[in-house]
């Protein structure tokens, strides 16, 4: 399993996708993990994309949100898309013998403002929620992989 291909601008997320395919053959024990130039099959991995969008808003209007100011709407959560291809090569003559891809989304909650006035919010908490989605997201793209992948041995 060489490490996956990150096409995205979202730096390291291949270790997480990479560790996550490595525990699940691991785990699985049809297979193991062996040097690329002793393997018969390679498990290659592309991140395509990862997308952010807004979840749930607030504004002044909604109840518990009176005291922002007026016209400002606060993120109460964030959603995380990914896709990912994963390849089965064969070694002696390096056909592709097995391609799928995978998706998946989750939330996480935006970081909470609970002054009174909303100036600032914690950068790091949202960077530290971000990571944490995606290895979470990596984990079980990666199961659902290796399960469609050995299905039919």
């Amino acid at each position: 399993v060489p490490v996956f291909n990150n096409r995205t601008r979202e730096a390291g997320m291949e270790t997480y996708f990479t560790a996550a395919m490595v525990d699940e053959i691991e785990r699985g024990g049809l297979a193991h993990v062996e040097k690329r130039d002793e393997a018969q099959i390679v498990i290659e991995g592309r991140i395509e994309n990862i997308r952010y969008k807004t979840g749930t808003k607030v504004d002044d209007e909604d109840p518990g949100y009176e005291t922002l100011p007026n016209g400002v709407v606060l993120a109460k959560e964030y959603r995380i898309i990914v896709n990912v291809v994963v390849d089965l090569r064969r070694q002696s003559d390096q056909k592709i013998i097995w391609s799928g891809g995978f998706s998946g989304e989750r939330g996480y909650a935006a970081p909470q403002i609970t002054e009174e006035i909303s100036n600032t919010a914690n950068a790091l908490y949202n960077q530290s929620a971000r990571r944490n989605v995606i290895k979470n997201l990596a984990r079980d793209l990666m199961a659902e992989a290796y399960d469609r992948i050995t299905e039919n041995f």
